[in-house]
């Protein structure tokens, strides 16, 4: 079964389907949580933004590696 969720623009995966937007919009809404969740444990900003940092490239590497095992592969030449 091949699964064409994403497709590659660059260096960023953009959604192609139904399920990859979902998908984008559940990492995009669990990163505005943990923002608003570490702004209200932080004192300073600057402990803020380590932790927030920190967190958004967990999300944005999980995010990457569902996308490389779910994009839409360009045919090549070669391809049947």
């Amino acid at each position: 079964m091949k699964l064409n969720w994403f497709t590659r623009k660059g260096i960023v995966y953009l959604p192609a389907s139904i399920i990859g937007w979902l998908i984008f919009a559940a990492a995009l809404l669990y990163a505005v949580y943990a923002f608003i969740d570490i702004d209200s444990r932080s004192h300073l900003v600057s402990d803020m933004l380590i932790n927030f940092v920190f967190n958004f490239l967990l999300i944005g590497l999980a995010y990457t590696i569902v996308a490389y095992f779910t994009e839409k592969k360009p045919a090549g030449p070669l391809s049947l």
